[in-house]
């Protein structure tokens, strides 16, 4: 009866294992995940209504219409001139990612300053004293009683 053949695990598979499994990069992938769906959520935010609110303030534009068209013929949307192959300048896009951008950059701004804050809050807390062990309660009463002795004497 021929020896079962047994295959090693190369070394780098173990390495990659306890580097993929470490904290940090558990950390870092819920952090990707949960920043995609915060995109999502300010993209939302950012084109259904903050723009159409600013645009109703100036005058009822359509940001993502705003554009220009470089070649090709123009047309009224941003989207006919897409499908009709113009070349454009989509200037209303771009305000739409700045203001994306800027939204996103505020919120990251008070989670870090509300983090901040809770985490001086726990460093501001002063430790407790540790408690002395009977050992040490010793030594204290011996102290006491040397000090009150030299005293005595004096």
């Amino acid at each position: 009866m021929p020896a079962p053949i047994s295959l090693k695990r190369p070394q780098w598979v173990q390495d990659f294992q306890t580097f993929i499994m470490k904290g940090s990069v558990v950390d870092l992938a819920v952090g990707i995940i949960i920043g995609a769906a915060f995109t999502s959520v300010v993209g939302s935010l950012v084109k259904d209504l903050f723009t159409p609110l600013i645009g109703l303030l100036v005058g009822g534009i359509d940001f993502s219409n705003i554009f220009i068209t470089l070649k090709g013929e123009h047309a009224p949307t941003l989207e006919a001139a897409k499908a009709a192959g113009a070349v454009t300048l989509n200037i209303g896009v771009f305000l739409n990612a700045l203001i994306q951008f800027l939204i996103v950059g505020f919120a990251v701004f008070w989670m870090v300053k509300g983090l901040t804050a809770l985490s001086l809050n726990k460093a501001a807390a002063p430790p407790a004293p540790p408690v002395p062990t009977r050992s040490e309660e010793l030594l204290g009463e011996i102290r006491d009683l040397l000090v009150e002795e030299r005293s005595a004497k004096a």
